[in-house]
């Protein structure tokens, strides 16, 4: 038991705890008790085995006394000796100071566990005898007995007594631990059964439960238990089905999205195509017809051709507008300098800054981003386009500086500024802060909402600093990038030219009108014409080693299902010198991606004439065989 409670003081379990709780006071008792009791018995026998020796003595004294004073040793040698022969002592000694000494047993250094007792002979007055002192006098000392007794009893009693204190200690102790043991497991079994339960639950086994536990607080704490778990089974029951019939509506409101999403997106394609080619088809027939136009007819023209050119651009911001709406576009990111972009911006924008009298600064500082440039291009352009129209002959500077890891694109200008409270707006379709007439030459305020769209598309935002008459301040955040930069594609220019491009040309398309305007500009272009409608027609022209063919324009889109593309790629390896361009109004992202991959040049529709012309222009007979690139 020694050995076992420190162990229980140093254990940290609720069971070891209420044992030690329970044993230490009964312990501490047992042991008082049991020290009390035993001192108690060792005092008594030691006070026995010495009131015994004292009684010998005494008894021997008296019995001597007479025979001590009268001299007679016979007597005193016989008393001696009897007493040890019987047992009584195991030496008496018996002597005076006149010289008489009896001894009888062994020598006392022979006696290693005896105890003397000493006694004095008195000599006492006898009634009737004058000899002796008068009656009434006092005793007289005549000489001293000493008795030597063995203590082996005693000892054996003590030991006796000492072993019985151990017993019923040791007794006392080990009932009360095991009394404590078995009154510590009546609580911690309930208790490791409430704790179990709890675990269960915890994990989500709901269906665990305490179960009795006897009739005692415990008892009333492990009830409360497994009403709480029943009532969290019902709970979560309850709930589960909720969540289950929670799930199959946003199951079935996600199906329903996804195929909105899928018609939208056939809308868009459709759309795209289906608007776009009459468009298309009006600008090149209107272009067409300017050259050949009467004086008369020439101011008309001229209208028509604007109004084809703002319902071209307002087509393309609706059409891009929703495309971005339904994330039908993954931006391409990859390293890109920033002086590339710029150089692309200041042939787009420089001729038109320096006719307003707009001075155009630009700072790259030598930066490089991880970005889709050709996105970027068209949210720069945007911000470059409305600070330059809104300077009105001051200075604009576009500069990228660092910001943490990242690099930010400012474009600023000093013009009249934007107020606080039209911050909020000017990225909503179709507001103007400064056309309030609503000129449709000025845009459809549709430019900013693209922007905005286009910078969340690539995972960042379009900030604003402005301030009434102190200009305005647009930047773009992109993250910053040490990887070998890629120069984006230098757009074309729009510029129509005026020489020949005296190209041959093998021109696809199903739409006869299309058709029509489109060859009718290239034979004023000075190019010589092959109209084919359908990609059996074609792979005969191109199989027809006595044509010559320089361009080979193509539409994705071909009657009886033909792949446009498809037909391109063909082409490419029948005419491996000609130059293969898709015009397509499709904006599908599988498409776009496919032509991307096919290194195939792309002109969406509407396309304007002049950018056609540029583009072929790039192809004239000084700079036949020329690879084809990606628009």
């Amino acid at each position: 038991m020694a050995l076992m409670l420190p162990a229980a003081l140093r254990s940290d379990s609720l069971q070891r705890d209420l044992i030690r709780l329970g044993v230490l006071p009964c312990a501490t008792a047992a042991v008082a008790l049991t020290l009390w009791f035993t001192h108690e018995r060792l005092d008594a026998l030691e006070q026995a085995f010495r009131a015994n020796g004292a009684a010998i003595a005494r008894q021997l004294a008296v019995a001597s006394d007479l025979s001590l004073y009268a001299g007679d040793v016979e007597t005193l040698r016989d008393l001696a000796e009897n007493m040890v022969a019987k047992g009584i002592a195991s030496r008496v000694e018996i002597g005076n100071g006149a010289g008489i000494a009896i001894a009888a047993g062994p020598e006392s250094g022979k006696l290693k566990h005896a105890r003397p007792f000493a006694e004095p002979v008195r000599l006492r007055a006898t009634r009737g005898l004058t000899d002796y002192p008068r009656p009434g006098g006092p005793a007289l000392d005549i000489g001293t007995v000493r008795v030597f007794l063995d203590d082996a009893q005693h000892r054996s009693a003590r030991a006796a007594s000492m072993l019985a204190g151990g017993l019923i200690g040791g007794t006392a102790l080990l009932l009360a631990w095991l009394s404590a043991r078995h009154m510590a497991r009546a609580v911690v079994r309930p208790l490791k059964r409430i704790s179990a339960t709890v675990s269960s639950l915890q994990e989500g086994k709901l269906d665990a439960r305490c179960g009795p536990c006897g009739r005692n607080e415990i008892a009333a704490l492990a009830s409360d238990v497994d009403h709480m778990a029943q009532r969290l089974q019902d709970a979560y029951s309850s709930q589960e089905e909720r969540i289950q019939a929670a799930t199959q509506e946003a199951l079935a409101r996600l199906s329903q999205a996804e195929q909105a999403t899928r018609s939208r997106t056939r809308f868009l394609a459709t759309a795209s195509h289906d608007l776009r080619q009459p468009v298309h088809a009006m600008g090149l027939f209107i272009d067409g017809l300017l050259p050949t136009a009467s004086p008369a007819q020439l101011p008309a023209m001229q209208r028509l051709q604007e109004g084809t050119q703002v319902m071209s651009a307002l087509l393309d911001a609706l059409l891009d507008i929703s495309r971005l709406d339904a994330n039908v576009l993954s931006p391409s990111y990859a390293p890109v300098r920033v002086r590339d972009l710029f150089d692309q911006l200041d042939a787009m924008h420089g001729a038109v800054a320096r006719e307003a009298g707009v001075e155009l600064v630009w700072r790259d500082r030598g930066r490089a981003v991880m970005t889709d440039a050709g996105l970027v291009m068209r949210v720069l352009d945007n911000l470059v386009r409305n600070a330059v129209r809104h300077s009105e002959g001051g200075r604009v500077l576009v500069a990228a500086r660092r910001d943490g890891a990242a690099t930010r694109i400012e474009v600023r200008d000093n013009g009249i500024g934007i107020a606080p409270i039209q911050q909020l707006r000017i990225f909503e379709e179709f507001y103007q802060v400064a056309n309030p007439q609503r000129d449709r030459r000025n845009g459809f305020g549709l430019g900013l909402s693209i922007c905005a769209r286009i910078a969340r598309l690539l995972q960042t935002d379009i900030g604003v600093r402005s301030a009434l008459r102190r200009g305005s301040t647009f930047s773009l955040l992109l993250p910053s990038t040490d990887a070998p930069p890629v120069a984006p594609m230098a757009a074309a220019s729009e510029t129509a030219g005026t020489t020949s491009l005296d190209l041959d040309c093998l021109l696809i398309d199903d739409d006869e009108a299309i058709q029509e305007g489109t060859a009718h500009l290239l034979r004023q272009w000075n190019c010589r014409v092959d109209q084919v409608l359908t990609a059996g027609d074609a792979l005969r022209k191109l199989r027809d080693a006595s044509r010559r063919y320089d361009v080979i324009l193509c539409d994705l889109q071909l009657g009886d299902s033909d792949d446009g593309l498809a037909l391109l790629l063909q082409a490419r390896e029948l005419r491996p010198r000609a130059t293969a361009i898709m015009i397509s109004g499709t904006t599908t992202p599988d498409i776009l991606q496919r032509v991307r991959e096919a290194s195939v040049t792309l002109l969406t529709k509407p396309v304007a004439p002049a950018k056609l012309r540029a583009l072929l222009g790039r192809w004239t007979p000084t700079g036949r065989g020329a690879r084809s690139a990606s628009l």
